[in-house]
């Protein structure tokens, strides 16, 4: 397993993994994801590719996409209140169904942290779902912690949002 820079012609198995990483989503919260959608389609994958400040990076084996990393720099200014930081916010992280329990999700998030500390990085965020634990799991064994809490109170009921 190789794990590199997102090219075009990876855009297929990229596609293959957000069907499944949107699918995870909607199981666990249909009330807000819909099933059979992606997050990103072809022609914004075209558009996100190469970005220096939205690095996508995948693991590779055998010319087969086993997971992805979506990226995000983020350059925080100093304000009264805040120091200036700079974030590597993982916007999405996945591995194929069938290639889960064999290191690919660390070893992409190893290969992520290597790159930020390269890029001058404070810190990497992500926001993990509490629908799903395996996931939470995943950050948690990785050394990951709370950095927030996010929280709702849903007031309608049904299908619609």
């Amino acid at each position: 397993m190789i794990i590199r820079d997102a090219r075009l012609d990876d855009t297929d198995g990229i596609i293959n993994l957000l069907y499944q990483v949107n699918q995870v989503h909607a199981d666990g919260r249909g009330d807000l994801f819909k099933s059979g959608g992606i997050k990103y389609t072809a022609e914004d994958l075209k558009d996100k590719i190469g970005k220096k400040d939205a690095p996508i990076y995948v693991a590779v084996e055998d010319d087969k996409i086993l997971g992805y990393v979506f990226c995000q720099i983020e350059d925080t200014k100093e304000t009264t209140s805040v120091k200036p930081h700079r974030t590597l916010y993982i916007d999405d992280l996945c591995v194929d169904s069938v290639s889960r329990g064999k290191h690919v999700g660390s070893a992409l998030y190893e290969y992520t942290k290597e790159k930020a500390k390269e890029l001058g990085v404070y810190h990497i965020t992500l926001h993990v779902w509490e629908c799903n634990p395996e996931a939470r799991k995943f950050y948690d064994s990785l050394g990951l912690s709370p950095m927030y809490t996010a929280m709702e109170e849903i007031l309608q009921t049904g299908d619609s949002v």
